[in-house]
Parts: structure tokens; C-alpha cells; sequence
């Protein structure tokens, strides 16, 4: 999916401007360990990788998936496009969408988020950790092993599989990730001309949204480690939020909307985070705490 995500993107550039772009493969210790990714400290170190080959000139420019992405941006590097988003919903692979699934089927998800979500929606399913690329996880299903699987809808449209998918989530089932279906393209800092070259597929839009989407993240991050789903729009006048904080057991959430002006994206996801751990955000992890 990165190497079709890279692709694209170099694709993109050099319809734009007719430069040729070179697709440079970089193996991270995240593909190969059978680790956990949570004891991996998460995707940090697929992006962490990627950022050395960049201090070490071997790349001009990566691109990562925007949900990946720690909120914290690094002085050092600078996002010089977000591209136009692709689909930001959850998808569930399988034969049967997910209120035909019979009572205790087995539904698998690398992600807090979506168990949480899910289990608000479905709380007599059985939920399955499981991690490996989108192929590997559609496999399970396939051989009978899980009953679906959910995965971002953008992903699976990326790599041709959306033909499998039962189901596709609307934000008021399943809020996303923040900044889920967008692409970030970095480079140095030090680099104008290249920040230049780059800024070419920025989409304004796009970048307000999850500006917004990580802004609620990062305020949230602070004094929450519940599951966290978030999803803007910008109108080209009003960028509207929702963000939710979902109890593990999806017995319990805050959810809340703002609306404001594009430029002020990151304060309205502030506002946002500030109002949602007044509203008990913080506490929903309940007997769950670490």
C-alpha cells in the first residue's frame, strides 16, 4: 500500500510539472518484526524511517499516511503538500455487512478505535487484534479464519481490493481516524526550492480538515488514551468538525461538533479537545487506565 501511495503521488508530480520522480523502497523494522505494532510504540516507526533517510540525503521527499503521522510536528521537517483526500471512511470486508453477522462472529481490526466504535454499534461480536498488510487481512477472511474485517476504504480503493467490501461506514457509525484516507508529503525544512516544487498538490481544503481532525488529537492526547475518531470538512467558507471519545468497551462517549473559519482550523480542534475533556472525555477510560 505505501509503494501504491508513493506511486500515485510521484505520478501526480510529474503530470504536474514533468519532473520524473524516483520511487526509492525503504524496508523498516515494522514490516519484518511479528511484533505487536502497539510494542512498537505504533506506526511511529515506519514514519521515523522514513525521516532518516531524509536527515541522511537519500530521499528528497516521503510520503506517509496523514494518520500516522505523530501530531507533534518536528521543526526539522516540513509538510509540504497534503493532497486531495481520498475516501476518510471505514470499510468491512467480508460477505455480509454488519448487522447480518450472526451473534459472537469474529471481526478483526488493528485498531482501539474501531473496537471501541464497533463494539457501541455490535457489542455481542467478537473482536480480533490483528495486524499485517490489507492483503494478509483480507486473507483471513477468505480462508474462514474471521468473519470480516475492517480497514480504511481508501486503502482498499488504493490497492483494488474495494470490490470485497460489504459495507462502507458513514461518520455518524464510524468517526475515522484523525486525518484518515490523506497523504503527507515532508521534506527538510531546509529546502525551500524543494517545499516549492512540492506545494504543488497541496489541497487548502484538505489541509484545514485535518489540521482540524489532529488538532482535536493533540489536545486530547495530553490527558486521554481513549480511543479518539475525528472528521472535518471544509466548504471553501466553513470547516465543520466532530470529533468522539469512545470507552474501549464502547459502552461510553463524548462526542461534540464545532464550526469556524478554515484559517482558524487548528484553534477550532483545540476548543474542541478542551471541550470534550470538560465534558468527562478523560475519564471514559474508566477500569481501563494503565
Amino acid at each position: 500500500m505505501a509503494t501504491t501511495q508513493s506511486q500515485m503521488v510521484a505520478d501526480a508530480y510529474t503530470e504536474r510539472t514533468g519532473r520524473e520522480i524516483e520511487l526509492v523502497g525503504v524496508t523498516t523494522f515494522g514490516d519484518v518484526t511479528k511484533a505487536h505494532l502497539a510494542q512498537l510504540g505504533g506506526t511511529g516507526v515506519f514514519v521515523t524511517a522514513l525521516r532518516d533517510k531524509l536527515l541522511e540525503d537519500e530521499i528528497d521527499f516521503a510520503v506517509h499516511s496523514l494518520k500516522d503521522l505523530p501530531t507533534k510536528q518536528d521543526p526539522r521537517f516540513t509538510l509540504a503538500a497534503i493532497p486531495a483526500r481520498h475516501d476518510h471512511r471505514d470499510a468491512l470486508v467480508g460477505p455480509h455487512k454488519l448487522a447480518d453477522l450472526a451473534p459472537g462472529a469474529r471481526v478483526g481490526t488493528g485498531s482501539p478505535r474501531r473496537v471501541a466504535m464497533l463494539s457501541a454499534l455490535r457489542p455481542d461480536l467478537e473482536y480480533v487484534p490483528i495486524r499485517g498488510n490489507a492483503d494478509t487481512r483480507i486473507g483471513k477472511v477468505t480462508s474462514g479464519e474471521l468473519d470480516a474485517v475492517v480497514l480504511a476504504s481508501a486503502g482498499l480503493t488504493r490497492i483494488g481490493r474495494d470490490a470485497e467490501v460489504a459495507q462502507i461506514f458513514e461518520v455518524e457509525e464510524l468517526l475515522p481516524a484523525p486525518g484518515q484516507g490523506a497523504l503527507a508529503v515532508e521534506c527538510r525544512s531546509d529546502r525551500p526550492d524543494l517545499i516549492s516544487f512540492l506545494s504543488v498538490l497541496d489541497d487548502p481544503r484538505t489541509r484545514s480538515a485535518v489540521t482540524a481532525e489532529r488538532a482535536v488529537l493533540a489536545g486530547l492526547e495530553a490527558g486521554c488514551a481513549a480511543p479518539v475518531g475525528a472528521f472535518a470538512a471544509d466548504d471553501g467558507h466553513t470547516l465543520n468538525l466532530t470529533a468522539v471519545v469512545v470507552a474501549l468497551d464502547g459502552r461510553d462517549a463524548v462526542r461534540k461538533s464545532a464550526a469556524g473559519s478554515p484559517s482558524e482550523a487548528a484553534n477550532l480542534g483545540r476548543l474542541l479537545a478542551a471541550e470534550m475533556i470538560a465534558e468527562g472525555a478523560d475519564r471514559l477510560m474508566g477500569e481501563h487506565s494503565h
